[in-house]
């Protein structure tokens, strides 16, 4: 099978792949964002939602994909996963790079975050290797939906609420997500009726994880509430994106007012909503993410701050805010080994 027989499948009886669609949308051909005859790269894992992206890219851009296979090594059925793409790779003439990751955590390290990050760190190496334009991610509008539900269970703000987006920037490397729009289910559906074999990751049944039990039990119970629910979710994250970007905006306009480090007298004459908004994006540009609490104690400190003699010292993500003269500061506090903390 390669890619001109996947694309001449397509009639009343064997539907366009849906993935397709998605590629569209995000690149139209009078707006795709990288150079004609550049190569991407997908994240291929064997899976239903990127068996049917690989296959829509390749027909989108023929000779012009490469297939980036993430090998955690974390379960036995690993090297399964990679004969299937080894074989579907060899049957669309699409080149096949098998990228083998370190995926162990920390001690107090979530496994997700840890797998997550390995996962991009490799693919933008490796995409940076060959010259890749970008590289193509096969999360779909179920993932998105699962995103805003545990943004919501952690009382995230609208960065969370946000979920996940269309496009980003990692690694120096570009990725894109064109199948947020697409469900799960309407992957899988085309890849059967197409009889296009793909993995099932046994992991994903495993309700230990609190994406695996969103799937299992509240998804077909919003389904069942609320049929369109894939859609109106999708379109809240989009609201929320956009009011992100409107908040950053003002902070990078509030940050060049108040000054980096940010003056204190400057930071008093904001509004709270306005000082909370600048003093989060500047902890940010310290690659600290502050609390709620720690936000709100920050905010009580410096409108305590009405003589000379008063001094902050808060602790803050990995590490300290304290008053300088006029000025905050911000210092990452560096651990036994002189290294700074993961929050510097």
């Amino acid at each position: 099978m390669n890619s001109a027989f996947v694309a001449n499948r397509a009639n009343p009886a064997n539907p366009v792949n849906p993935a397709l669609a998605g590629l569209n949308a995000l690149f139209p051909a009078s707006l795709v964002p990288f150079a004609p005859g550049a190569c991407l790269g997908v994240a291929y894992s064997g899976g239903a939602d990127s068996t049917a992206l690989l296959l829509a890219a390749a027909q989108r851009w023929p000779g012009q994909v490469r297939a980036l296979h993430i090998h955690h090594g974390l379960q036995a059925a690993a090297d399964d996963f990679v004969r299937v793409c080894q074989a579907l790779c060899a049957q669309i003439n699409v080149p096949l790079q098998v990228l083998h990751v370190n995926a162990a955590h920390a001690s107090g390290e979530s496994p997700e975050d840890a797998a997550r990050r390995a996962r991009y760190a490799a693919l933008a190496t490796a995409a940076l290797e060959h010259g890749l334009s970008g590289v193509l991610l096969g999360q779909h509008a179920d993932d998105q939906v699962e995103t805003l539900l545990l943004a919501l269970s952690r009382g995230a703000g609208l960065p969370g609420l946000s979920a996940m987006p269309e496009q980003f920037e990692r690694g120096g490397m570009r990725f894109y997500r064109p199948l947020l729009q697409i469900p799960a289910a309407t992957l899988r559906e085309w890849l059967e009726r197409q009889q296009i074999p793909f993995a099932d990751d046994p992991t994903n049944l495993d309700e230990r994880y609190t994406r695996n039990r969103i799937r299992a039990r509240l998804l077909p119970a919003l389904a069942q509430a609320f049929p369109q629910f894939r859609a109106t979710f999708a379109r809240s994250a989009r609201h929320a994106a956009q009011g992100q970007a409107v908040l950053r905006e003002v902070a990078e306009q509030d940050l060049a007012a108040v000054g980096t480090p940010p003056l204190i007298k400057a930071l008093q004459a904001l509004s709270p909503p306005r000082q909370a908004n600048v003093l989060r994006h500047w902890l940010l540009l310290q690659q600290a993410t502050p609390s709620a609490a720690q936000l709100d104690q920050l905010q009580v400190q410096i409108a305590a701050c009405t003589t000379r003699g008063h001094r902050i010292h808060l602790k803050v993500a990995g590490g300290q805010v304290t008053r300088a003269g006029a000025s905050l500061d911000y210092s990452a506090v560096a651990t036994k080994t002189g290294q700074p903390s993961p929050g510097a």
